[in-house]
């Protein structure tokens, strides 16, 4: 089954990644992929969705963090990347080695900290086979 990244949120100030389920009437119903926890999150709350999300490059492009998740997969031969709780330094090298044009003046440590976690996190959950978005409309 691939996963839709328009399903798969960051929420402002929380930790992790949540699946969205449905709106409801005072914002909408999310499901946390750590702990399996639903809860409703109001509507003011700043949420993106991994397919919003992008990394800064050296290069005039952005690159989407679904191309940098697949460079981790890729870089990691499908298994866990290190713990995002490992020294910022050895993050921070071996981010730059899966990803040697990322902008180090506009990427931060915690960015850095944040993708390592959400690709642990999607890879404990199978969720690392990504929909393209012309299969997407063609559905």
């Amino acid at each position: 089954m691939q996963t839709d990244l328009k399903k798969i949120i960051s929420i402002t100030g929380h930790s992790g990644l949540y699946r969205y389920l449905s709106q409801g009437r005072s914002g909408i119903i999310i499901e946390s992929l750590k702990d399996g926890k639903r809860t409703v999150v109001p509507k003011a709350t700043k949420i993106s969705s991994l397919s919003e999300i992008t990394i800064y490059t050296e290069s005039d492009e952005d690159m989407p963090v679904k191309d940098v998740l697949l460079k981790i997969k890729e870089q990691s031969g499908g298994t866990s990347a290190p713990s995002h709780k490992s020294p910022p330094d050895e993050l921070t090298a071996y981010f730059a080695s899966v990803v040697p044009e990322y902008d180090k003046a506009r990427v931060h440590t915690w960015h850095i900290v944040k993708i390592i976690e959400w690709y642990n996190l999607l890879l404990a959950h199978d969720m690392l086979d990504f929909e393209n978005a012309e299969e997407a409309k063609a559905e």
